[in-house]
């Protein structure tokens, strides 16, 4: 994958957003898509047809979590850390 801010400031990432819906709802990336942490392993098909995935989160944390699960399914992805982060190179 290229540099993750070329990757979200062309829009060309997939953003997804792994906090609950509450947190989610309370602020997120514009055009990002709320996938739960606990709903990744559930959801990994609908992943496999994704492009350019960039996790993101509160802290870094749960992306990195859900960046491992996806990984493991062979699944490219980049944990983008914070999605105030990422945010802020929309």
């Amino acid at each position: 994958m290229e540099n993750l801010e070329q990757l979200i400031k062309s829009g060309a990432a997939t953003i997804v957003d792994v906090r609950s819906r509450g947190e989610f709802m309370g602020g997120h990336v514009n055009g990002s898509i709320n996938i739960p942490l606990q709903e990744i392993p559930a959801r990994m098909s609908e992943l496999k047809n994704m492009k350019n995935i960039v996790l993101c989160c509160a802290s870094g944390n749960r992306s990195g979590q859900a960046a491992m699960m996806l990984k493991q399914n062979g699944i490219e992805c980049q944990n983008a850390g914070s999605w105030m982060d990422v945010n802020y190179y929309c």
